[in-house]
């Protein structure tokens, strides 16, 4: 699902269609790595005993793939930037990106 929302954006439903391999490959680029766009405050991070394991880039890659969950939410493709989360500074980089 999928629709158009404020300043042309569109918005994904990921949890009826998990973001694609592409799209993450892309976001990582930006963002650095896999790590962080993974959010530890999934449910399933503590309920999977992920926290008491050593994860490298490649199992970032595959758990969010696997459950949309561990993706750091909400994600922004907004031209050539990709935002991840919605921590205050993230927010305010996304206001000034889009002229807010």
């Amino acid at each position: 699902m999928s629709e158009t929302g404020t300043h042309g954006f569109e918005l994904i439903d990921i949890k009826t269609k998990n973001i694609d391999a592409s799209d993450l490959d892309r976001a990582k680029d930006v963002i650095g790595s896999y790590e962080g766009l993974f959010s530890r405050r999934a449910l399933k991070f503590r309920a999977q005993g992920l926290h008491e394991m050593s994860l490298n880039e490649s199992d970032y890659r595959r758990l969010i793939l696997e459950e949309y969950t561990f993706l750091k939410r909400p994600v922004y493709f907004i031209d050539e930037a990709v935002f991840a989360g919605n921590a205050k500074k993230t927010v305010e980089a996304i206001k000034a990106r889009i002229g807010e």
